[in-house]
């Protein structure tokens, strides 16, 4: 493989063992493109799962070990920040489901492999929200974002609260009421969601999503974001939670596809689908595969779709830049607000935000 393949990442994701074919100048670039995506910590533990990591040479091998100390200490700092919120929501018996890397990691899925955290993710009731809120503040957690049209865009038309960041720990939480915004096209109930999420064993309060509605959140965060930086990390959790739900619970498969009916997400998982089996080699039944090409969108915005995600999923690196990688992130940036907003309130917002960053 040409060490200046946009596929080398993808490639080394799917079969770790490879990694010990590579020489020198391959590995530079590897190390290079997986710190890019967030994905360096990710490849050493599955090196290491696998008892090769001390067969790689020393320089990468110094890197990887690096980023695995750093996705550890995140990751360890993540248990403390569940336990503070957990500590913080007690009184009010409120559920708290944790999302994305903080539900991989205290559900101890194989998503959670080299995971990196920036923040904590948690979904309550709407109805609760003033009270989580206040509970937090009074926790110690303090309102970013003090524009008062970032306040009110947050509140008004947004799936979460403006993201909260501890005045001592400097830690984030994002609190959401729901995995889109309020007005997305798309409207899966979030009492749905919280009605079949499951309790953590050991951590009293704390809650994550059902496996396949994991599955079907990943899909929508991934798909329907406006931000891709971190889009073939994203993809990775995807094929991971797959393969892992698939292999320890019982008729996942069917079960995936009657709760994406069920939440109106029968969009996002073909894409999910798609791209996994696309990109990761995701072992996807043929039977789901077909179904899912049921909820494809019309050719030929399918074909223009797979030309600009197969750009836009590679490595934030110089070595697949490109105007045409440029190009498919900005056609996405602009889809993700297109379906997130209506076009009176999405011209609305899109003048105010630019007229902002030219003051």
């Amino acid at each position: 493989m040409s060490p200046s393949s946009p596929g080398l990442l993808a490639e080394m994701l799917i079969e770790p063992a490879r990694l010990l074919q590579l020489e020198l100048r391959e590995w530079d670039l590897l190390v290079r493109q997986s710190r890019s995506a967030d994905l360096l910590a990710r490849i050493g533990t599955l090196l290491d799962k696998r008892g090769l990591l001390d067969r790689v040479p020393a320089g990468p091998r110094a890197a990887l070990t690096a980023a695995m100390v750093v996705a550890t200490a995140q990751q360890d700092e993540v248990w403390r920040e569940v336990a503070h919120l957990s500590r913080a929501l007690q009184s009010l018996a409120v559920p708290m489901v944790l999302l994305k890397g903080a539900a991989y990691l205290v559900a101890n899925l194989p998503a959670a492999l080299g995971r990196t955290c920036a923040d904590v993710d948690v979904l309550v009731p709407r109805d609760r929200l003033a009270e989580v809120e206040s509970a937090l503040m009074l926790a110690g957690w303090a309102t970013t974002h003090h524009c008062e049209y970032d306040q009110r865009y947050y509140r008004t038309w947004m799936h979460e609260l403006p993201p909260l960041q501890h005045t001592r720990r400097q830690t984030v939480v994002d609190v959401h009421h729901a995995i889109l915004p309020t007005t997305a096209r798309l409207k899966p109930e979030s009492s749905r969601l919280l009605a079949a999420a499951q309790t953590v064993k050991g951590l009293p309060g704390v809650q994550v999503l059902a496996s396949a509605d994991m599955v079907l959140h990943c899909m929508t965060h991934l798909f329907y974001n406006d931000d891709l930086s971190h889009g073939l990390r994203d993809l990775s959790d995807l094929d991971l939670l797959l393969r892992g739900f698939s292999a320890t619970v019982p008729g996942f498969w069917g079960q995936l596809l009657a709760r994406a009916k069920e939440l109106n997400l029968v969009r996002p998982l073909y894409y999910g689908l798609h791209q996994a089996d696309r990109v990761l080699r995701t072992p996807v039944p043929e039977a789901s595969r077909e179904t899912s090409q049921h909820f494809a969108p019309i050719w030929p915005l399918s074909s223009a779709l797979d030309f600009v995600w197969a750009r836009a999923l590679r490595p934030r690196h110089p070595s697949t830049a490109g105007p045409l990688r440029a190009l498919s992130g900005f056609a996405l940036y602009v889809r993700a607000h297109w379906l997130r907003m209506p076009p009176a309130l999405l011209a609305r917002h899109l003048l105010i935000k630019a007229t902002a960053r030219r003051r």
